[in-house]
């Protein structure tokens, strides 16, 4: 009976745990009277540190860092056009029997997606005769749609 006593005592409990010793220390209150940390409150006497906080970012009248780094120079054209790229190089590949290339088509095939406008751009090789009415269409890649015997509309 006893040795049941002894074995329930030695169980840890929740509401028997404290904090190691010097683990919680107490926050150093200041400006509250005459003591260590009163009057001043560790502030020294006078001065812009002793009445209020310096702003974030200042560097005690060194030019700051947002100052002197340099600024994105120009500015953004709300008014340009992002179009949608399509190589000739890929038109040969879609259409291997040539054919009409049209943005409908293209948006069918997957290669552009609808509502953006596309361009054909003069990178790789053409054999097959297109003709083409897309959006745009770069000098080079129409030279090479004519000298395949395509048309550009």
């Amino acid at each position: 009976m006893s040795d049941k006593n002894e074995e329930r005592e030695s169980v840890l409990k929740a509401h028997h745990l404290r904090p190691a010793p010097g683990s919680k220390k107490a926050k150093t209150r200041v400006g509250r009277g005459e003591g260590s940390k009163g009057k001043t409150a560790g502030r020294g006497t006078k001065g812009t540190k002793a009445r209020y906080q310096v702003r974030a970012g200042f560097e005690g009248g060194q030019m700051p860092l947002h100052m002197r780094t340099p600024k994105l120079r120009g500015f953004k054209n709300p008014f340009r056009t992002e179009y949608q790229v399509v190589n000739v190089a890929k038109l040969a590949e879609l259409y291997p029997q040539g054919g009409d290339v049209t943005v409908d088509d293209l948006v069918a095939k997957g290669a552009v997606r609808k509502n953006q406008p596309v361009k054909v751009l003069g990178d790789g090789d053409l054999q097959v005769k297109l003709s083409v009415s897309v959006d745009k269409v770069s000098s080079s890649a129409e030279q090479k749609i004519v000298a395949a015997g395509g048309e550009v509309k």
